[in-house]
């Protein structure tokens, strides 16, 4: 696992090649993979909303209550799981119109290798302040999308141009799914499932 991350940063073309080249069952990738980086993120919101806090103007800091941290860490962990999964799905939906034929499986494993910078992006979580989360957040967000627009002609095997337009409604579904996530984060809210502060 730890290598193919490291190849992801320094010499993505090749590292797509390799994990496209080995065998990888859905279960050995969410137990090595999956479930450990994404516990990098809500591990550290869970120590810097509850520790650290975040200051708001001139007021002291405000910090979550170990109760309420700790439903929001469990529900997010649950949406990243789940978010591997749909957009995985979504990526072998859309194979076929690009003449791929990649497995179920396979496509699971490039959307958990390429979601890879936003797990570890969640490290600045530790010290929730505005411009840190933003510098940090836009650059995993950024390098994610370039891992996928440099990762899916690679591992699909088709051209560039088609990969292009491939990696494209990707990002797309991926800002939709985003989006949900945060209408059903506001339902929640709603419901009495939100953020408690000390």
């Amino acid at each position: 696992m730890i290598h193919h991350v490291w190849g992801l940063f320094t010499h993505p073309d090749q590292e797509w090649q390799e994990i496209r080249g080995e065998e990888e069952t859905i279960s050995h990738m969410y137990l090595t993979h999956v479930l450990i980086l994404a516990a990098i993120p809500v591990i550290c919101a869970y120590i810097g909303t509850t520790q650290v806090g975040w200051v708001l103007g001139s007021a002291g800091p405000v910090k979550l209550t170990a109760t309420s941290a700790i439903q929001l860490t469990i529900l997010t962990y649950l949406a990243m799981l789940a978010g591997v999964a749909v957009m995985g799905a979504f990526i072998h939906w859309m194979a076929r119109t690009y003449h791929a034929t990649p497995s179920l499986t396979q496509c699971i494993v490039f959307a958990a290798y390429n979601a890879t910078p936003l797990f570890i992006g969640g490290v600045a979580a530790l010290y929730p302040h505005l411009w840190l989360g933003m510098v940090i957040g836009t650059a995993a967000v950024c390098y994610t999308v370039y891992l996928l627009y440099v990762g899916i002609p690679a591992f699909m095997n088709i051209p560039k141009d088609e990969g292009f337009l491939f990696s494209s409604s990707v990002l797309a579904v991926g800002l939709v799914v985003l989006v949900a996530m945060m209408a059903l984060s506001v339902i929640l809210w709603g419901s009495g499932i939100g953020p408690e502060y000390t």
